[in-house]
């Protein structure tokens, strides 16, 4: 209470003077009807800015949580595309119609650290086996594939990225359906090269590259990359093709960890296979 009474002969002065004024901006206001009408319209105009503020601030904060949403609709949405599907022909009769069954499902992770400048690269997402997830599983965004899976714990996985020179992923040129594979060997984590393409496919900068889908990490069709040149060293059967990734692993953001629901069914077979 002391200090409270200190305040106030402190700064007597002051606070007189704004009383003072309040009052006189009170009488001016209220005596003339000009000046009330202009006061009413700049009061609802501070109020309404301030309402916006709160109103942007309020939608910031909630930023966290609506992309939480986006990201578990946009797997949802994938878990519902057509690509996560195969068809089937053997068990139904198809009437004007195709009728596929799930080959794919997804799970929405989220980045907690990764790395872009070593020699070889790797990720760490917040999904382990509680989740289902295990090694060999390939991860992607919306805008491309990341990597792949080596090794879980009960909460986290530890993803080899795609600027790693040991990840070699099938894909093919989306326009002629040329495959080859996609090798890191440029060092710079925006491009990459496409290996194993002969001379003869007619490869032109701008063309898609896409994952083929073969080894069952990837569902057919995701996006890779843009070619951005394309040379032919003399002596050599195959093409020098270098793309622009899609995705910018640099950044951090949403995931997406596949699981091939028939993978079981493919390993097995091709167990038997090297036994035989």
């Amino acid at each position: 209470m002391r200090d409270l009474f200190r305040f106030l002969i402190r700064y007597r002065d002051t606070l007189l003077f704004l009383a003072l004024m309040a009052l006189s901006f009170s009488l001016l206001v209220n005596g003339n009807a000009h000046h009330r009408a202009w006061a009413i319209g700049t009061s609802g105009d501070l109020v309404g800015t301030l309402n916006s503020w709160r109103s942007e601030i309020t939608e910031y904060a909630r930023l966290k949580e609506q992309n939480r949403r986006l990201q578990d609709e946009n797997t949802d949405l994938r878990n519902r595309h057509r690509s996560s599907y195969s068809p089937v022909d053997a068990r139904f009769v198809r009437i004007n119609d195709s009728i596929h069954e799930q080959r794919y499902r997804f799970l929405a992770a989220r980045l907690i650290r990764s790395t872009s400048h070593k020699q070889r690269n790797v990720l760490l997402l917040d999904k382990g086996t509680r989740e289902g997830v295990a090694a060999d599983m390939g991860v992607i965004t919306a805008e491309g594939i990341v990597g792949v899976v080596q090794e879980a714990s009960p909460h986290f996985a530890a993803v080899k990225s795609i600027l790693n020179p040991d990840i070699r992923t099938s894909v093919r040129l989306r326009r002629t359906g040329h495959f080859g594979l996609l090798v890191w060997d440029t060092g710079d984590p925006r491009t990459a090269s496409v290996a194993d393409i002969a001379k003869h496919v007619p490869v032109q900068p701008g063309d898609t590259v896409e994952t083929r889908g073969a080894d069952g990490t990837f569902p057919t069709g995701v996006p890779v990359g843009v070619v951005t040149e394309v040379g032919s060293p003399p002596g050599d059967n195959y093409l020098q093709v270098r793309v622009r990734l899609t995705e910018d692993l640099t950044r951090a953001g949403p995931v997406q960890i596949v699981f091939d629901l028939m993978r079981l069914e493919r390993d097995s077979l091709g167990q038997d296979l090297l036994e035989e």
